[in-house]
């Protein structure tokens, strides 16, 4: 029985026009590799399921009765998926062609990569800073702080999001985004999925840890290139998503760093991380209220 080469797994929730341009890109794309698209529907409302019926046959559906989350969500598609490699995808994607043929590609040449990361785009063809180093303290006060703001070129935010490098070579770094990232099976069955812990967010960076802790290499290949238009759904829920985004790095902290920290400090950045939440909530419903103030924009005549 022969497998194909990657399965592509989507989490898709309420992105209908954006998961139907990622499919046709992504099924394009793969036409010169054996391939297999896995899209588990988060309870969406938008059509989602009927649109990938119709217009997808040949891609597998799962629909959920629940939004699983991102983790959840992908875990599900990986235990459906038939693929000799792995391809976490977000909906709000545009695969280039032969990004996913050169991702396997090195993959297969590569034994000691666990994971490998496209070189992500935004719509006006800008780049994305898609790959990083794990976020040490300083770091997390600069970009977190108005520090940040004071001395916007400091060290340890140029570190953190490695702009001391021009993202065109290939590169082992400590991570990669989740909105487009090759895993190899052989990675994936001994690091161990997605922690489910975590809903949305932080959790790339989690498997990528757990993976270099097992001894597998992250790859950024930068010459696989997909547009990403970042926030197709967590934009529907600007401050749901504040609070899943410093939940979920609150969880990391405690589940990667507390332990390295002298006892009587760890609760620091724990506290650091709510109080960001709260600023960032309390700058999020301000903005909303802002925009129904001034209602509806109107088109000038």
């Amino acid at each position: 029985m022969s497998f194909p080469d990657l399965s592509v797994c989507i989490v898709n929730w309420n992105t209908r026009r954006y998961l139907e341009q990622a499919l046709a890109s992504v099924l394009d794309a793969g036409s010169v590799i054996g391939l297999q698209v896995v899209v588990v529907g988060n309870r969406s409302g938008d059509g989602s399921a009927e649109m990938v019926r119709e217009r997808f046959p040949g891609v597998t559906l799962l629909e959920s009765g629940e939004n699983l989350g991102f983790a959840r969500g992908y875990n599900r598609a990986a235990r459906e998926a038939a693929g000799r490699h792995l391809m976490m995808l977000n909906p709000d994607t545009v695969v280039r062609p032969g990004a996913l043929e050169r991702l396997v590609a090195f993959l297969d040449s590569h034994p000691r990569t666990g994971a490998a990361g496209p070189r992500l785009l935004n719509p006006d063809g800008s780049l994305q800073l898609s790959c990083r180093r794990f976020p040490r303290p300083l770091a997390a006060v600069f970009r977190n702080t108005v520090l940040g703001r004071l001395v916007p070129g400091n060290r340890f935010t140029r570190d953190y999001l490695m702009t001391d490098w021009d993202h065109e070579t290939v590169r082992e770094v400590d991570w990669v985004s989740g909105a487009a990232i090759c895993i190899r099976r052989e990675a994936w069955r001994e690091v161990g999925g997605l922690d489910e812990g975590y809903y949305m967010y932080a959790e790339d960076m989690d498997w990528c840890l757990r993976a270099g802790e097992a001894g597998w290499d992250i790859h950024y290949v930068p010459e696989a290139v997909i547009v990403h238009r970042i926030g197709a759904s967590s934009d529907q829920r600007p401050a749901a998503m504040v609070r899943e985004f410093h939940r979920s790095m609150a969880r990391f902290y405690r589940k990667h760093y507390a332990r390295h920290w002298p006892w009587g400090l760890r609760w620091l950045p724990v506290v650091g991380i709510r109080v960001r939440a709260a600023l960032v909530l309390a700058q999020t419903f301000l903005r909303r209220g802002r925009d129904l103030t001034r209602g509806p924009r109107r088109e000038r005549g």
